[in-house]
């Protein structure tokens, strides 16, 4: 299930009224103001034959307003909104709604709209201009823009979460709901910025998946912010950006673990120092554990693990059911963790006897877990499965140059 911000629908008769209210504005559409007084041409007076031509001439000339929308009940949202004047010089327009100002501005004698529209949303807009003579005009409008469907709107999640403390190897990851086909126009309004700065660039998983991450791992204490400014934006095949995002996460210290399948031993490193080195037990033949970057993305105190999950048959004489593991923190999609293993103590040190995972004391996994974040990086080697892309945050396993020749803007 998506859990998505609602559209309210307008019915039918707020519409119907937009339409009627925004007549003058539709198409090239006419509104002419009257200076005053008790006649059509604000003389004041009835006035003789004579003074037809010159009464004519005093007119002043209608003031016109052009928009670049004809249906002010259905407004679309997938491109700016722009108004004009013909009949005096437009100074300047401002659309309001309940969810907020739009802003623009005026070049040209046209007002543009820097923002794009909210769907199914009343806007007023009001428009102020001069005349040659000197004299100012206002007119106010109400229109509707189109109303759009759940299914017509792709919502982005965003990992890390807001305000959160995150190791060196964190990518930021954003998982859309629905697929976005016009990859590059997205990708223009996503936006990475870093303190201090940071080169990096994103990469498409596929339609629904982009990551970002720096050419190498972030630096200790960096402050990272991320601003999605997708809100109606058009992502292709009738769908549409449901909500502009933003987020800020820091960077913890770095925390690099060094797995060595072949020594069975992990060096825990913090900023560039070596804290401890812990011995370990990696995956045994027919479970070989992959090498390659991995990171972590998840951590327990305590999990059931169940060798189903991992596609070993309940009947196997692999099969495993284990209630309460202990201090267990995922680095792959497929089922790889490091945690406590007190049940091949005597083995950690001297051989691979797990499934895969990554095992270790209660004492040594208690220690570690306590230490580590989200976003922390566990560099594996000793074996010959490497580490895929797609299987956890895999982002570190390819070369900058070609994580960068993911980017839809390459």
């Amino acid at each position: 299930m998506r859990t998505r911000v609602s559209v309210h629908t307008r019915s039918a008769r707020r519409r119907t009224a937009a339409a009627a209210a925004l007549l003058a504005l539709t198409g090239v559409a006419g509104c002419t103001s009257s200076t005053g007084g008790g006649s059509p041409d604000g003389s004041g007076g009835a006035g003789g034959p004579g003074d037809s031509a010159a009464s004519d001439a005093a007119k002043p000339e209608p003031v016109r307003l052009s928009t670049s929308f004809t249906d002010a009940a259905a407004v679309p949202i997938d491109g700016p909104l722009t108004v004009s004047a013909t009949g005096a010089a437009l100074e300047g327009v401002t659309v309001s709604s309940p969810v907020g100002e739009v802003d623009g501005k005026v070049a040209n004698g046209s007002w543009t709209s820097s923002d794009l529209l909210e769907p199914g949303t009343d806007y007023t807009l009001t428009a102020s201009a001069t005349r040659s003579d000197g004299s100012s005009v206002e007119r106010t409008r109400s229109f509707h823009t189109v109303d759009l469907t759940l299914d017509e709107q792709t919502y982005a999640a965003i990992a890390p979460l807001d305000g959160e403390t995150v190791g060196v190897g964190m990518p930021v990851v954003v998982t859309f709901d629905l697929p976005v086909t016009d990859r590059a126009l997205f990708e223009k309004h996503m936006r990475v910025t870093s303190t201090p700065a940071q080169r990096g660039s994103w990469h498409w998983l596929n339609e629904r998946e982009a990551h970002f991450r720096p050419a190498q791992y972030w630096k200790a204490g960096t402050d990272v912010s991320v601003d999605l400014d997708i809100n109606s934006l058009p992502a292709g095949n009738g769908i549409y950006g449901q909500e502009s995002r933003s987020i800020d996460f820091q960077i913890g210290d770095a925390h690099v673990y060094k797995v060595n399948a072949q020594t069975h031993q992990m060096q825990v490193f913090s900023n560039g120092s070596l804290l401890r080195t812990i011995p370990i037990t990696t995956g045994k033949a027919g479970f070989t554990t992959r090498s390659g970057t991995k990171v972590i993305m998840e951590k327990f105190a305590e999990k059931r693990m169940n060798s189903e999950t991992v596609g070993i048959n309940r009947n196997s004489p692999e099969a495993y059911d284990i209630d309460d593991v202990q201090w267990a923190m995922r680095v792959t999609y497929s089922g790889e963790f490091i945690h406590a293993a007190p049940w091949s103590v005597g083995s950690q040190g001297y051989a691979n006897v797990s499934h895969g995972c990554t095992g270790m004391s209660t004492a040594d996994a208690g220690w570690l877990y306590a230490m580590s974040r989200r976003g922390d990086v566990v560099e594996y080697t000793g074996t010959d499965r490497p580490m895929t892309l797609e299987n956890g945050y895999g982002d570190w396993n390819l070369p900058f140059a070609d994580w960068k020749a993911g980017s839809a803007l390459s």
